[in-house]
């Protein structure tokens, strides 16, 4: 584990949180294999209650590390297949931990960056967090999240946002149903609280049952079948020459050339 998370227990409420706010909390190869593991090893713990997933600084997520971004920049299929392929096994992680999950929003939220709230159960966010799905400014689609994005914000809104790019706040993202509540960042702990709380006080073999029930009911199961499609998918259109060449003018801050 790097110093990249901070993890703490308090009251059978299990707090995993990234501390990266100099890169406004990006990941990489190592912070997704820390947040995998982090996940993986509370599942197995009986007393945790409940997960709060958190972040330092003024961002949430930024999605891609930079310098993560300019290693992956000549990947070939392959690499990027099994790039992708730890990605994947990270956003699962979080879906399938038994705990129910609680994405802590105090900040901006981009590209992969979503799959982490949306595979989150629930999501509380300050008002002043924007949220953006941009990969198809770099000639990439966000496949690996898109399971879980799509489930939590419906696929009205994911073909809108998927497509556009766009930025949107807080209130859209609340009203979409990417998050469940948008509150001020003062109080932004107490909602929290407030849920933690509400399943603590809850039967443990209950709550865990409902969200299983949940998952087994709502829409396509999340399997090696999908996790493969979407897997690919990325690898494909990274290692394309229309995906290389997005990255490469995001990483040079010059225009791609089907704008120039």
């Amino acid at each position: 584990m790097t110093t990249a998370l901070t993890l703490s227990t308090q009251n059978s409420v299990h707090t995993i949180t990234v501390s990266r706010p100099d890169v406004r909390n990006a990941f990489n190869d190592e912070v997704i294999a820390d947040l995998k593991s982090a996940f993986l090893s509370v599942a197995q713990d009986a007393s945790v209650r409940c997960v709060v997933l958190a972040a330092e600084g003024p961002a949430f997520c930024a999605g891609a590390d930079l310098n993560w971004m300019r290693r992956m920049a000549d990947y070939s299929r392959e690499e990027n297949l099994a790039d992708a392929g730890e990605l994947a096994a990270m956003l699962r992680a979080i879906y399938e931990c038994p705990q129910p999950t609680i994405a802590r929003v105090q900040g901006d939220v981009y590209a992969g960056g979503m799959g982490l709230v949306a595979a989150c159960d629930m999501a509380v966010s300050v008002d002043t967090a924007n949220y953006c799905l941009s990969e198809v400014k770099l000639g990439l689609i966000p496949a690996t999240i898109s399971p879980y994005v799509i489930r939590a914000m419906g696929a009205r809104a994911a073909h809108r946002y998927f497509l556009t790019a766009e930025r949107f706040g807080a209130a859209e993202a609340h009203r979409i149903g990417l998050v469940h509540e948008v509150v001020t960042a003062d109080a932004l702990d107490a909602q929290v609280a407030e849920l933690t709380q509400a399943l603590v006080n809850a039967s443990p073999n209950a709550v865990r049952a409902c969200k299983r029930l949940v998952q087994n009911v709502a829409e396509r199961e999340i399997n090696d079948a999908l996790v493969a499609q979407t897997v690919a998918g990325i690898a494909e259109i990274r290692s394309s020459a229309e995906g290389k060449e997005g990255v490469q003018s995001f990483l040079q801050k010059r225009k791609p050339q089907w704008l120039a």
